[in-house]
């Protein structure tokens, strides 16, 4: 289903890039506010600054995908050394096509990582990525966001359900 992330973290801090590395994955988008820096952060901070040092570390390549502005995402994106796309739109495939143009690998090398179900996992899906949801880092979000997260958590309910029937 396209709203089912392939993996669901409970923390960003429990990504093993590593792993992902030796599955045979080459990049990573990821998702900025509320998945590797508080939301409206304008900085990167010590969580931030290692997922990206991990990720090249091990060879992989990093994109970051944000809805948010061109200023703050490309300012954040320059201060990691990363290839950004700002103004996505997620879900929307276009940003998700621009991010593969910028990273040079096929979908099928790229973890899509995010904090939520309706921009990031879909997206990430639409395009046969690998996705992995992560709890967001902090309850602070637009009204908007809050909003969606009635939603999101009907969706994470079948999920689960789903999860644990096939364990």
């Amino acid at each position: 289903m396209l709203l089912y992330p392939d993996m669901y973290l409970d923390s960003i801090d429990n990504l093993n890039i590593k792993v992902l590395r030796e599955m045979g994955f080459e990049a990573l988008i990821l998702d900025i506010d509320n998945t590797i820096i508080e939301w409206n952060i304008r900085v990167p901070d010590d969580r931030s600054r290692r997922i990206i040092k991990e990720a090249m570390a091990v060879g992989m390549k990093v994109c970051l995908i944000s809805n948010g502005t061109r200023n703050r995402v490309s300012e954040f994106a320059a201060a990691l050394d990363v290839s950004c796309v700002y103004n996505a739109g997620k879900p929307r495939k276009s940003p998700y096509r621009r991010a593969l143009k910028l990273l040079g690998v096929s979908p099928d090398k790229v973890v899509a990582i995010g904090d939520q179900v309706f921009t990031d996992i879909l997206g990430g899906n639409r395009l046969g990525f690998y996705t992995i949801l992560v709890r967001p880092i902090s309850t602070k979000e637009t009204k908007w966001t809050c909003f969606i997260r009635r939603f999101e958590r009907i969706v994470l309910n079948k999920y689960n359900k789903n999860v644990k029937k096939s364990d």
